[in-house]
């Protein structure tokens, strides 16, 4: 049976900061920038903020019926965040955030294509993972971009992701090592 995916809305909010706090609980560049303490919690929360704050507002975001993946882009022309989402980040991210700065510092030089949306997140709960359901958030999310004529970008760190993105025509773009501890993958997807 297929998966009903369809437009999240701010109702979803909560049940998707959930999914992306479990699926990104283990992720390697949550452990390199978001604090140990209370790990889930504030890796949630960041999640809830960017969704109700940037993609919700201003992008694309999709969630299944069950609830169990979330997918979500942002547009190029993404207007600066207020000081005071910008502070709430800041706190979530606890002492690792200087990590978080630096990725940022490194991360900002490498391309992205002109006027790319930004694949900002996708995520599946650990429960419902291998079932294909992140393909299929990813290709109702993608068509969307296709219709716009739209090219992508993503950052992903862990190397399993790669074969996931490339089946939906993303390619490796660049590649880098931060702090001797965490890769990072960039990968381009042109408009179609």
């Amino acid at each position: 049976m297929p998966t009903s995916i369809r437009r999240m809305t701010t109702t979803d909010l909560d049940r998707a900061a959930t999914v992306l706090g479990d699926a990104f609980a283990d992720y390697p560049w949550t452990n390199w920038c978001v604090a140990a303490d209370s790990h889930q919690q504030r890796v949630t929360e960041l999640q809830r903020l960017y969704l109700e704050h940037l993609a919700l507002p201003h992008g694309l975001a999709y969630i299944d019926e069950e609830h169990n993946g979330v997918v979500a882009f942002i547009p190029p022309d993404l207007p600066e965040p207020e000081e005071s989402l910008v502070a709430k980040i800041v706190e979530l991210h606890g002492d690792r955030f200087e990590h978080a700065a630096e990725a940022e510092q490194r991360l900002s030089a490498m391309d992205v294509p002109d006027d790319a949306w930004c694949l900002a997140t996708a995520g599946v709960s650990r429960a419902a993972r291998g079932r294909g359901l992140g393909g299929d958030l990813l290709k109702v999310g993608l068509a969307e971009l296709d219709r716009r004529n739209a090219a992508c970008w993503l950052d992903t760190s862990t190397h399993r992701n790669l074969p996931l993105y490339e089946r939906h025509n993303f390619a490796v773009a660049d590649h880098v090592v931060l702090d001797d501890a965490l890769e990072v993958w960039r990968m381009h997807r042109p408009a179609i």
